[in-house]
């Protein structure tokens, strides 16, 4: 059985990182989070999305949630 696409959220910290010229390890001293969870968050390794984690990294950023997350529709129309 075929399972439909519903596309995907692409989280973009690495992008915000980059234009704050921030790096990870203030990101995670100012946000109290750790480095390792922050390495996943760049990369996109993450199958749930943690609201208290996205909170914690927009307040820090002082960014809203959509300069965090990104809606990516599915690219196959037949679904």
């Amino acid at each position: 059985m075929k399972t439909k696409d519903y596309g995907y959220i692409r989280v973009k910290l690495d992008e915000l990182l980059k234009q704050r010229k921030l790096s990870k390890n203030k990101l995670a001293h100012r946000a109290e989070m750790q480095r390792t969870q922050i390495n996943h968050y760049c990369r996109n390794e993450i199958s749930r999305l943690d609201i208290v984690v996205l909170a914690r990294i927009c307040s820090t950023l002082d960014c809203r949630i959509e300069d965090l997350l990104e809606y990516i529709p599915s690219t196959n129309k037949d679904d």
